[in-house]
């Protein structure tokens, strides 16, 4: 479970992130949505240890995570896949796995599953028919399904995705959604950055609309699904720019 209260955060003295608290559990998917410049990315940087927060607390199944550097938050059980998918030109998809793959310190009862590269390639079987190729030659969807892997070879029970679907066609977009809502069901507490509603309100337990930093409405995934209005309304609302 991902805890946040009362997050606040920013870079080079500006604050981005004002007060913020969310929470997500174990098997579910919360959903962030918002315009550009809505702090989106900053709060997925600050819980995974990239910003560091000016004030309130990052939790993960009850531990003080907050301000920790990014390899102890990844050891703490945080997975990120961060926007732009950033894979290793030079690298190959088995080079990849083989670097990333870190299972999780003995004892570890949190985690939901341990995820080896054998487990990732069932999940995701073209990235086995392209062990060989480095991440240049791979297509756009290709390089995301190996930056969700590289995530979940740490074997997290808390999965950041920053807007996870940018750039894909939409076959693949739907693939990746499918992909999010299995793993959910595996067990892990999944923090979705999303540019599409829609999109969100599918696969979500809860939806939070971000406004400039500011939380400005929380919705059940499934009352979003009966019913989007206001789901719209509060994004046709918010600024389309900052």
């Amino acid at each position: 479970m991902l805890e946040l209260l009362g997050l606040t955060a920013g870079y080079h003295g500006g604050t981005v992130l004002h007060d913020l608290s969310l929470s997500v559990e174990s098997g579910t998917v919360h959903a962030v949505i918002g315009h550009n410049g809505a702090g989106k990315t900053t709060l997925v940087h600050t819980v995974a240890g990239l910003t560091r927060p000016s004030a309130g607390c990052v939790r993960v199944h009850g531990r003080d995570v907050t301000g920790q550097p990014a390899h102890r938050i990844a050891r703490a059980g945080v997975g990120l896949v961060p926007q732009g998918r950033r894979v290793f030109a030079g690298l190959t998809v088995a080079e990849h796995l083989r670097l990333a793959h870190r299972p999780p310190r003995r004892g570890d009862t949190t985690r939901p599953r341990v995820w080896t590269p054998e487990r990732v390639l069932e999940l995701l079987p073209r990235l086995g028919e392209r062990r060989g190729n480095r991440g240049a030659d791979l297509s756009g969807g290709e390089q995301q399904m190996l930056a969700l892997a590289r995530a979940l070879l740490g074997s997290p029970s808390v999965l950041l995705l920053d807007e996870p679907t940018e750039g894909l066609a939409p076959p693949l977009v739907r693939q990746v959604y499918e992909l999010v809502t299995t793993l959910a069901d595996e067990g892990l507490a999944v923090l979705l950055v999303s540019p599409s509603p829609a999109r969100a309100a599918e696969c979500a337990r809860t939806i939070t609309v971000l406004t400039s930093g500011r939380l400005t409405l929380r919705l059940d995934g499934a009352d979003a699904r009966r019913d989007p209005a206001a789901l719209h309304a509060a994004l046709e609302l918010a600024p389309t720019a900052g």
